[in-house]
């Protein structure tokens, strides 16, 4: 027992959980907590936003692209309300991030008396977009309350989580009994059972697949001997591009997943919502085997013939090791997926100039670098175009598909990465909404390469408008400063280009510049994405 301010036994909670950065922006309430980060600032790094908005969405790129708790600190009412999107973005991704927010002083809580900040059942509000909520009421409960958020946040699925704390209770000195780590609870050992009957099911296939998503990210090695044990394709949903590299010859993106689709027998589909099951079909001739660390969802949008509930690279490993005598000879397919993958790649190949910028992004890039993708044309293309070699670098806002996440996400992705080529790909629209955060990226040293499209419209929205609507073009076109000033007025170095060959060029100069970098690229109307989506419908639903 140690006598410390709640505020200090907050801090050292996170500490003693090996968080050593922690975005946020202080206010009223929030002020103990900020002393308390003053004081353990040798070993926690605070990088401080120009909005809410902005340090949560640094959170979610730093979890996101680690799979590390990515913590943030802001004020409740409208501080947190500024979260939201950024939250629905960790939920969707399942994201471990952990929201903090200081609450109005004991004495008002309930009260409905429009003390600063209040606004009531701030847990209830925030409970469909995070997987726990904690409460602590006093000093001495702080260790337990946040060490069981840091729990739900890392476990299982994980996913989004908020503490509270009353404002008074941060500046409370009381004995204190802190606790160690949280750890993880321990994942379900998979049913001997039931990796018995689907290793029996996928060493009996003629034709299997592998489908996996941002649950497998983890498992990429036993992914790997799994799929060269079958000979299996292994598709790659946007979260789980790099679980297999794509120099290897089994991996496919969704583009040749749809091709291949009507041919397989068994798939196994791992840490995936498997929502393109709804689009591709699934009838009676194929057998679907899932493995899930969340049991409800492993039954979406339909129960499987076998469902596992567990540890990706724990399962995956017993299903390998499982297959033995009973995996049947199968003759290489690598020659025929090859040939599959460059035959979708080169349909969507024919997107142009998305392709070309794409290309120019790639070649200038080391294989480890990461890229945050904008909701921006660009990065329609980039999900199946930009060739991926490792997991969690190239990185989503979920299915939030959330305009204008980009720029400050890339930002804590760059936290959490400082060794490693980092690149956010946006649009003018989009990059707009966080643009003030290019202060931030210049005060805390956050050497950011920012690649901006420019069309001086939302583009998507003005094509659709053109292709649907007649051209009434209505809240598309934009007015736009000019970039290059607005970078050099926040320090930050500004380059334009014109063409791919010129982006190259720049991108070796900006990873190599030690500061801030925006490349505007001043572009026109880009051919629509959307036709070449694999969304039609290749097998008949069952009967």
């Amino acid at each position: 027992m140690t006598i410390m301010t709640g505020g200090a036994a907050l801090v050292k909670t996170l500490a003693n959980n090996g968080v050593d950065t922690v975005f946020g922006l202080p206010g009223v309430q929030a002020d103990h907590v900020f002393d308390a980060l003053y004081h353990q600032r040798d070993s926690m790094r605070v990088i401080t936003s120009r909005h809410e908005q902005g340090a949560a969405y640094m959170a979610y790129g730093y979890a996101q692209s680690s799979a590390r708790l990515g913590a943030y600190v802001v004020v409740p009412g409208p501080g947190l309300l500024n979260t939201a999107t950024p939250l629905c973005i960790a939920h969707s991704s399942n994201a471990p991030v952990l929201a903090i927010t200081p609450q109005i002083a004991t004495q008002y809580a309930g009260r409905g008396l429009g003390v600063l900040h209040e606004i009531p059942n701030t847990a209830s509000m925030f409970a469909p977009i995070t997987k726990h909520q904690g409460f602590a009421d006093h000093p001495t409960r702080i260790p337990q309350v946040l060490n069981e958020c840091v729990r739900q946040a890392m476990s299982g699925r994980r996913g989004a989580v908020l503490f509270e704390v009353p404002e008074d209770m941060t500046a409370l000195r009381a004995d204190v009994a802190l606790e160690g780590a949280a750890g993880r609870e321990a994942e379900p050992r998979p049913d001997p059972d039931l990796i018995a009957q689907a290793a029996a099911l996928l060493g009996a296939a003629q034709r299997p697949a592998l489908f996996v998503g941002g649950g497998a990210c983890e498992a990429g090695d036993a992914v790997r001997e799994l799929a060269e044990a079958l000979e299996a394709p292994v598709i790659m949903t946007r979260h789980g591009l790099g679980v297999l590299s794509e120099r290897h010859a089994l991996a496919q993106t969704t583009l040749g997943g749809h091709v291949l689709w009507p041919d397989v027998d068994v798939v196994l589909v791992i840490g995936s919502r498997f929502l393109e099951a709804e689009t591709w079909g699934i009838d009676s001739h194929l057998k679907v085997i899932r493995i899930d660390a969340d049991a409800t969802q492993a039954t979406r949008p339909f129960n499987a013939d076998v469902r596992i509930v567990g540890d990706a690279r724990a399962t995956v490993t017993a299903l390998y090791n499982a297959l033995g005598p009973n995996n049947r000879k199968r003759v290489s397919r690598r020659d025929e997926l090859s040939a599959v993958k460059q035959g979708a790649l080169a349909k969507f190949a024919a997107l142009e100039p998305q392709k070309a910028w794409s290309d120019a992004m790639r070649a200038a890039l080391p294989d480890d670098a990461l890229a945050v993708c904008d909701v921006t044309q660009l990065a329609f293309y980039m999900r199946m175009g930009f060739p991926v070699y490792s997991p969690r670098s190239l990185i989503f806002s979920g299915y939030q598909d959330s305009l204008g996440y980009g720029y400050a996400t890339a930002l804590g992705v760059k936290v959490a990465h400082p060794d490693r080529a980092v690149v956010c790909v946006t649009g003018d629209g989009g990059f707009l909404f966080t643009m003030p955060e290019m202060a931030s990226a210049v005060k805390h040293g956050i050497n950011l390469v920012t690649v901006l499209f420019n069309d001086n419209a939302f583009g998507n929205v003005r094509r659709i408008q053109k292709m649907q609507y007649g051209e009434r073009y209505i809240g598309c076109d934009l007015s736009n400063p000019d970039f290059m000033k607005l970078a050099d007025s926040f320090g930050v170095q500004g380059m334009r280009v014109t063409d791919p060959k010129q982006l190259g060029a720049a991108m070796q100069k900006a990873l190599g510049a030690g500061a801030p970098v925006l490349i505007e690229i001043p572009v026109g109307p880009m051919p629509a994405w959307q036709p070449l989506m694999p969304r039609t419908r290749a097998r008949n639903p069952v009967a």
